[in-house]
């Protein structure tokens, strides 16, 4: 049955998309020198924001933490925009001896904004998009409304100062699956960036329109026998306790060398990861999980010392993150799914075919194609981790976090993760301005076709003889 609100929705994405649409044939029109002045201001805007807006997300969806949230939204505008600074967005962007290459933008861009990461992931779309010559209409989860427009309302009026036409960023504030659907499937839509819930992600694959989704993320990580266990174990608290745990990169299941089991568990135990009892880890289990075996998003973004308040279990004063040995992976153990919150699975393994065994199988419930991580001192064991890893980024010594995103690698700063095939995504790199471009190539002419007509006319006599 069609509501009010969703009639109300889709016609809000279609007037936004129409006026997107007319504003982007003049935004294409712009000099590269002026788009990059138009993105400084933006990330101007953003940095100045940052705090205010990251605390409006943590207010409106209780998820994560301020200070977080504010390195979120500094990452989206700071260091995407040092990595792209440079990067030519207009007219001829490559020339050699045999051909040119010229970019041209893509139209109006729908972007699917997620309840997690509101602030952060409209700051990251807004950035490459206006970069990249493309107007952008914003859907934002119902949960995240008002701080997501708030975050456009910053960067819009920033940009416009710049000569920004207004209606090339927008952002929808009646949200409906059904307004979004329309959004997506609109006629002058060229192109989807899903990030957000799996519903809506199918819901861009299969709009009729090109779209670069992402998938979940439930990341295994192993320490490998010759791993710093201190410094494997400060670095995977980093990245699962960073904002609670809400990039779908964060560690999930940490599966451990058996000959390092006792080092890393005092590692944990010292830094405030508090191991669970049997009888603790099964009440946490009802807790995380509802009755359809799926995540209970009460737990999402929240705190580990609440969790354990939620689940009746008590935690020494200090606890960062709760760590459950578990049996098994699958839909018995709730423990072993992505967990968007400061709980880690705890596996113990010994040896490495044992422990890529176990990485598989975490990986296969619910975090094909996304990431995996390992910390070890062997550059030789962690590229064969990774040759048997069916994941896009395969983090190695840092945060699969903050490495996935490309904070605390050389990856491409994205908050848009592909997970490839095996994520049924289009492609598996940090999505950027790169991929909002068409590129157009002039090829001239490298080898006479005279000198290659006789050789081609010998070739297909043979073929109909053959036949």
């Amino acid at each position: 049955m069609i509501l009010d609100k969703d009639l109300a929705a889709v016609e809000q994405a279609c007037d936004l998309v129409e006026e997107a649409h007319r504003a982007q044939a003049e935004l294409a029109r712009f000099g590269q020198e002026k788009i990059d002045r138009i993105c400084e201001a933006m990330v101007r805007a953003a940095l100045r924001e940052a705090a205010r807006l990251g605390a409006m997300a943590v207010e409106e969806t209780g998820y994560g933490v301020p200070a977080d949230k504010e390195e979120k939204n500094r990452f989206a505008a700071e260091d995407v925009w040092n990595r792209f600074r440079e990067l030519r967005t207009v007219g001829v962007i490559s020339e050699s001896r045999d051909g040119v290459e010229i970019a041209s933008p893509r139209g109006v861009v729908a972007g699917i904004i997620p309840s997690t990461n509101p602030t952060s992931t409209a700051i990251f779309k807004a950035l490459i998009c206006i970069k990249s010559r493309n107007a952008l209409v914003l859907s934002p989860h119902h949960a995240a409304v008002r701080c997501t427009n708030e975050t456009v309302r910053v960067l819009r009026e920033a940009a416009v100062e710049e000569g920004l036409p207004p209606d090339a960023l927008a952002c929808m504030t009646k949200t409906t699956r059904e307004g979004a659907q329309a959004l997506m499937k609109h006629a002058h839509t060229a192109v989807i960036l899903a990030t957000g819930g799996i519903g809506l992600v199918r819901a861009a694959y299969s709009s009729g329109k090109p779209a670069f989704g992402v998938g979940p993320g439930n990341v295994p990580v192993f320490i490998e026998r010759t791993a710093d266990a201190e410094k494997a174990v400060r670095n995977i608290l980093a990245g699962k306790c960073f904002d609670n745990g809400t990039i779908c990169a964060s560690e999930q299941s940490v599966v451990v060398d058996a000959p390092l089991e006792r080092a890393v568990r005092e590692q944990f135990r010292a830094r405030g990861g508090h191991f669970l009892s049997t009888q603790e880890a099964g009440r946490l289990s009802r807790v995380i999980a509802t009755r359809g075996g799926r995540l209970n998003p009460a737990v999402v973004g929240k705190p580990a010392a609440l969790i354990a308040l939620m689940a009746g279990i008590r935690v020494p004063p200090g606890t960062r993150c709760l760590i459950a040995e578990v049996g098994g992976v699958g839909r018995r153990f709730p423990l072993s799914m992505e967990k968007l919150s400061p709980i880690l699975a705890f596996y113990v393994e010994d040896g490495t075919e044992h422990a890529v065994a176990r990485c598989l199988e975490v990986l296969s419930y619910g975090g094909m194609g996304h990431t995996a991580g390992i910390h070890t001192r062997s550059r030789r064991a962690a590229v064969a981790f990774g040759e048997q890893m069916p994941v896009s980024r395969v983090i190695v010594n840092t945060s699969t976090t903050h490495g996935a995103i490309g904070l605390s690698t050389a990856l491409s700063p994205s908050l848009t993760l592909g997970c490839g095939s095996r994520g049924n995504n289009v492609i598996s790199d940090n999505v950027s301005p790169l991929h909002l471009m068409d590129i157009k190539r002039a090829a001239f002419e490298t080898q006479p076709i005279e000198g290659a007509a006789p050789h081609l006319i010998a070739v297909a006599r043979e073929l109909r003889v053959a036949a």
